[in-house]
């Protein structure tokens, strides 16, 4: 099947604006096998299987390997690389193959006419924008979704280690999910310093995101026990133990992958 193919660039200037570009292969792997993994169901009924890597950065890295994952799910699933910066498009287009396209835009996802993607995933890219932003935008990216889709929007670490990231449906924010490479992980605080744009400053005393890593904190030196039988039994057992007093959203089967997911309302900020 041919690549879907984006819009023409539009004639007015693309909704944002562009980011430092870093970029390196398999940063994003949490994320994609989240996604994959929570939103299976919808991509195997989806009639338009299309996927858009927003603000893919410098090299294309991120694009590519998002559509490999999808298609382990979905074989005619399909990935569109939005770019704000036209010479990073124009660098990735040697990467096009059936499948897989680049476009000029941003905010805006300039998908062909009528076309609404199943998945966004924006991982990086509100780091830049004030806090006063982030609304918006989510806004605005939610309601390009298809009916069923999904926005997944988050931060991560230079070689991908430790995520967090705020999934979205149409409506609005659904969930927020944590995930590291556990041999590196001190205590799951250490994950503060990538809580996406939303949640960053808010991690100061009263705020509930700041609650819930100070509990997090709390379970894992309770669960210091479990230590000597690996990083991922006391990861489950600190999990297990927060899920008494949080909104827990998932189960052990993601927790073995050093993730923990919660509602949004939980840790949304106060005001």
């Amino acid at each position: 099947m041919a690549a879907a193919r984006p819009a023409p660039a539009p004639p007015h200037r693309p909704v944002g604006t562009a980011t430092r570009g870093t970029t390196n292969p398999n940063r994003l792997r949490r994320m994609d096998r989240w996604i994959t993994a929570t939103h299976a169901a919808a991509l195997r009924r989806a009639a338009d299987p299309v996927a858009v890597d927003l603000g893919y950065g410098a090299a294309p890295w991120t694009a590519v390997e998002l559509l490999d994952r999808l298609r382990r799910v979905r074989a005619d699933a399909r990935v569109v690389g939005v770019e704000i910066d036209p010479a990073r498009v124009a660098a990735a287009v040697p990467y096009e193959r059936d499948g897989l396209a680049f476009a000029h835009g941003g905010f805006e996802v300039p998908l062909a006419a009528g076309r609404r993607p199943l998945i966004i995933r924006a991982a990086n890219v509100l780091r830049q924008y004030d806090e006063d932003s982030v609304a918006a935008v989510w806004a605005r990216l939610c309601a390009r979704l298809a009916p069923d889709g999904l926005l997944v929007e988050g931060t991560c670490d230079e070689i991908g280690r430790r995520h967090v990231w705020v999934a979205l449906g149409p409506e609005g924010p659904r969930t927020v999910t944590f995930a590291t490479r556990l041999g590196s992980l001190g205590a799951p605080s250490d994950l503060a310093e990538r809580l996406p744009k939303a949640l960053i400053h808010r991690n100061v005393p009263g705020e509930p995101v700041h609650a819930f890593l100070r509990d997090f904190d709390r379970a894992w030196a309770a669960a210091a026990p479990y230590a000597s039988l690996g990083a991922r039994q006391r990861w489950i057992r600190s999990v297990s133990s927060l899920a008494g007093d949080w909104p827990v959203a998932d189960g052990v089967r993601r927790w073995r992958q050093g993730e923990v997911t919660v509602r949004w309302e939980a840790v949304a900020p106060r005001g």
